[in-house]
């Protein structure tokens, strides 16, 4: 077994899975080149349809294109498509057989467990506890990633003290979790224990799905909990991306169907959900990664990020028809119609002083999601940063933009 928080690294006989889903990414890119083959003649013959937002960029095209001949444009084209294949499968080898692996240094001891979860202790003793709701889709340890690049370590040496919440893969019993068993039943365990542990009152900070389970945890629990902090948490999912969010929605049915027996959301497929809101994301990025000194700081960042993403987690099927139906399909949490048992979540009757953390270049949960709810908190304060969703964790900038603020506001 693996120390607590940390991930099973690579080994030779077993190379790295990624980026997941691999096939469904192959296949994309493979696609998207063919089309370029496919619409030449059209492009040529001016019979291209284009978006009216390409309609300059589009005009100027065709005017270099002038005195070109089709052959010439065919060969050009071909030649491009071949160098574009090669890098993106030389930045897939290259990531497979980087020699990066996460430090086996000391873990956090674990204080608490019920079921699959766990709650981490960070220390110190003396420290002022915070209780960290990460992702249930996601290993929590994108918050504890590498030396020289762990949020929570920092806090720890700044006089907090973090509890982490590691889900882990859902159990036998975790299978049966909708939102409700997650927030009203194991969130609240998992406080009481960390109130116990550490002292109550205590501040609570989540991140991204974690932000909404520690939203609703704070409304429900105003004594226990003293300030709340909210990273990159979505509120309005169909603020930028509806058409997006409805497709996505529309998946809950047919999933719920499909993976009844396994009473989980694979892995490979909650990948290809999020895929779908930016299909290109991960030729753009492994063929950038083809091109770096694999000894450089950027380089070992990229693989230890992919890494994470790679290490996800099965999502609960109730939790996962809660998310998909009624977050992403019916925009419940900005109507007013999310419901943990029974009772509407609504930021309104949140009392606690809360940060929120808005990236303005995240494209996950894009600031339009992210800005409602900042406004409908009574007791908010903002953080603005121009970074993405993992950024704010992670990015170059991060200590300095998001650590150091949120820390100072959690002691103020």
């Amino acid at each position: 077994m693996s120390r607590p928080g940390r991930s099973q690294p690579p080994t030779p006989s077993r190379r790295r899975q990624g980026p997941r889903p691999l096939p469904l990414h192959l296949l994309t890119a493979g696609a998207t080149w063919h089309s370029s083959r496919l619409a030449l003649p059209l492009l040529k013959n001016g019979l291209l349809p284009w978006s009216p937002d390409l309609a300059s960029r589009a005009a100027a095209l065709k005017h270099d294109l002038a005195g070109i001949e089709l052959p010439e444009l065919t060969a050009a084209v071909e030649a491009e498509l071949r160098l574009r294949a090669d890098l993106f499968a030389q930045g897939i080898e290259a990531y497979r057989h980087h020699p990066y692996t996460r430090s086996d240094a000391a873990g956090p001891v674990t204080v608490w467990q019920d079921g699959s979860t766990r709650l981490l202790d960070y220390g110190p003793a003396d420290g002022q506890p915070v209780l960290v709701v990460p992702s249930l889709i996601n290993r929590a340890y994108i918050l504890d990633l590498m030396e020289g690049g762990s949020m929570l370590r920092h806090m720890a040496a700044c006089g907090l003290r973090p509890l982490l919440i590691d889900w882990d893969r859902p159990g036998d019993d975790e299978r049966g979790f909708d939102l409700t068993a997650y927030v009203a039943g194991r969130l609240e365990q998992v406080l009481y224990a960390a109130c116990a542990i550490a002292g109550s009152p205590l501040s609570v900070m989540g991140y991204c799905m974690g932000g909404l389970l520690a939203l609703a945890l704070a409304q429900r629990q105003r004594q226990r909990i003293s300030k709340l902090v909210l990273l990159a948490t979505p509120w309005n999912f169909h603020s930028a991306a509806a058409g997006y969010a409805t497709r996505v929605g529309a998946l809950a049915d047919p999933l719920k169907i499909a993976f009844g027996p396994l009473g989980e959301v694979p892995t490979d497929m909650l990948q290809a959900i999020f895929a779908i809101a930016d299909p290109h994301l991960a030729v753009g990025k492994y063929s950038r990664f083809a091109d770096l000194d694999p000894d450089s700081v950027e380089a070992i960042r990229f693989v230890a990020i992919e890494d994470w993403l790679n290490d996800g987690i099965p999502l609960a099927l109730p939790t996962a028809h809660d998310c998909l139906a009624g977050w992403y399909g019916a925009n419940t949490p900005f109507l007013g119609a999310w419901r943990i048992a029974g009772r509407r979540v609504l930021p309104q009757e949140v009392a606690q002083p809360v940060l929120v953390v808005i990236p303005s270049r995240d494209r996950l949960v894009p600031p339009e999601s992210a800005q409602p709810l900042a406004t409908l908190l009574p007791h908010a304060q903002q953080l603005q940063a121009a970074l993405g969703h993992i950024g704010i964790i992670i990015g170059k900038r991060a200590q300095t933009e998001i650590w150091t603020p949120v820390i100072d506001w959690l002691m103020s």
